[in-house]
């Protein structure tokens, strides 16, 4: 097994065992997209989501993919079905804190803040937001989170294709081009990794793409 490096650190590439393809922490994050927060949490609730179990090789954790790939579209498929019936009780002017939020709509803890990063389409703007030691709160009333309900369970429905959204990683890449100019791609990759979350060659693709916006 050939090493490769990944913040300058050696890192194992994905292993093939009997014809089966095993990957580690880093390597679900290549094959997924998704950051090591989210996988991190995905693996944490495991008792109560199925996860797959994991293997052991060279003393690291490794996942099947196609195992991990099977059971992650089954876990979204139940997600979207729990989805359809949500909380509809309450005081609609209430403003909720985002574990409420997360309650309400049925998704995992930590999702809500994910949307602060990455928000889908149709998320509603914060009510109010109140500031902590880390960041701020932002609260969301069960009237606006009803309503994005709502809405996110009619797109694509009726045999209409969803219209693919903008890759927001490709405007947060041509803004930090256009901070640094004088930084090497990989400078800028490493930040945005530390930053944002997933890889640096991930990263790295994705300032490739930004550079076209630049011309």
């Amino acid at each position: 097994m050939v090493p490769t490096t990944i913040n300058g650190e050696s890192a194992p590439l994905m292993q093939i065992i009997d014809g089966r393809r095993y990957g580690s922490r880093k390597d679900l994050i290549e094959h997924t997209g998704y950051s090591r927060a989210t996988l991190a949490n995905l693996w944490k609730d495991r008792d109560d989501n199925d996860h797959p179990a994991a293997h052991e090789i060279d003393g690291i954790m490794h996942w099947d993919l196609d195992e991990w790939d099977r059971w992650y579209a089954d876990f979204q498929r139940k997600r979207r079905n729990e989805a359809k019936e949500i909380d509809r009780s309450g005081d609609p002017d209430e403003e909720l804190p985002p574990s409420a939020q997360a309650k309400l709509l049925g998704l995992p803890r930590n999702m809500i803040s994910q949307y602060r990063k990455n928000p889908p389409k149709g998320w509603p703007g914060p009510v109010r937001t109140e500031p902590h030691p880390k960041g701020v709160t932002e609260f969301r009333t069960r009237q606006q989170l009803w309503d994005y309900h709502d809405t996110a369970n009619r797109i694509g429905t009726a045999g209409r294709p969803v219209a693919s959204k903008p890759d927001p990683r490709v405007q947060i890449a041509v803004d930090a081009l256009a901070t640094h100019p004088g930084r090497t791609v990989g400078d800028i990759a490493t930040a945005l990794a530390d930053e944002h979350g997933q890889s640096v060659h991930t990263w790295k693709r994705i300032l490739t793409e930004a550079r076209k916006h630049l011309k």
